[in-house]
């Protein structure tokens, strides 16, 4: 059986900077653990949790952003599915945005630093290509709701 974790893909826009979809940041946490790789909040569901919840508890557990914080987009969610260790994994994101661009990430101690960074930086960050797909599907996908 797989394991199986779930996220969001949290974005700000930010005002006056650049028109859209220039004015677009992404969230990434790097790990405090194993190759210290950059990723969005996510993590590994627990008995009896729906994957959303998950989404939700680990973005709040991870980053400090709760559900008061994020506007969940309709439309959106991607599955990853690859092998960590030699076990198939699952993961599930959402895409999320911001309500407050202003608002404070806190970090767990599974990470030991965040950025908001613009979509190629992000996938250049993210490093894995299902992991960058997944993000410039996210982009796409904001862009088509602007048309």
């Amino acid at each position: 059986m797989a394991l199986r974790a779930c996220g969001f893909i949290v974005f700000r826009r930010l005002a006056g900077l650049n028109p859209p979809p220039g004015n677009i940041e992404y969230l990434l946490l790097q790990t405090s653990y194993g190759q210290h790789h950059w990723t969005p909040p996510k993590g590994h569901v627990d008995p009896g949790e729906d994957d959303l919840t998950t989404a939700l508890r680990e973005t709040k557990e991870e980053a400090g952003l709760g559900a008061e914080h994020l506007k969940v987009i309709d439309g959106f969610v991607q599955e990853l599915r690859y092998e960590v260790r030699g076990r198939p994994k699952e993961v599930l994101y959402w895409l999320a945005e911001l309500r407050n661009p202003e608002a404070a990430v806190t970090l767990s101690d599974e990470h030991r630093d965040y950025r908001w960074v613009p979509l190629e930086e992000a996938c250049s960050l993210a490093g894995y290509k299902d992991l960058q797909e997944t993000l410039r599907a996210a982009q796409r996908h904001l862009e088509a709701q602007r048309d």
